[in-house]
């Protein structure tokens, strides 16, 4: 049921007491996790704390690619599972903070962080996972490159040389063809 659709419903909750409307409230807030993070950011952190999130997803992004390189058969599937796991972090990040640049600053650094080159030999069962990986390299890079043209111009300065070099690790690896099929840009 949503509250848009019932117009009578929205009336009456505005009618409520002060007392009632906070009770009701905090029972609604604690019942999602998500909104409960976003509401002590927003109420009790400032922008240190915001700095200080984005340090630590930064360190865990460069400790999980450095264990990942401490493999001995490194494979795409292996960096595609961790790739999906810290990228939830970032989008968790975002529902959080609501902070967009942050949010394209994380990502490019994401996937300039990134392992790209795998070990395989000419009959490897991991050449699906390798193509999986390349097009969710690719595809990731595009919608980031799309929350990257949102922002305002002296921003997007600021992330130039890494969406850059993110754009050219792409088309100087092995997945040149999908992201020119894809209509990737080789610079901004």
């Amino acid at each position: 049921m949503k509250l848009s659709e019932h117009k009578e419903l929205k009336i009456e909750i505005l009618a409520l007491p002060p007392k009632e409307k906070d009770k009701l409230l905090l029972r609604l807030v604690a019942k999602d996790k998500v909104l409960t993070e976003h509401l002590h950011f927003i109420l009790l952190e400032d922008e240190s704390h915001l700095r200080d999130r984005i340090a630590t997803i930064k360190e865990s992004i460069l400790q999980n690619m450095q264990s990942l390189k401490e493999l001995k058969k490194l494979n795409a599937k292996d960096v595609l599972v961790n790739l999906r796991k810290l990228a939830k972090q970032v989008n968790h990040n975002l529902r959080v903070t609501k902070a967009s640049f942050e949010d394209v600053e994380l990502r490019i650094f994401l996937f300039n962080n990134t392992i790209t080159q795998f070990k395989s030999g000419i009959f490897s069962s991991n050449r699906n996972y390798e193509q999986l990986f390349a097009s969710y390299f690719v595809k990731s890079t595009l919608i980031t490159l799309r929350k990257f043209d949102k922002l305002h111009e002296d921003l997007q300065f600021d992330l130039q040389e890494g969406m850059n070099n993110l754009l050219t690790k792409i088309y100087n690896g092995n997945m040149a063809k999908i992201a020119h099929e894809l209509g990737l840009p080789e610079q901004i």
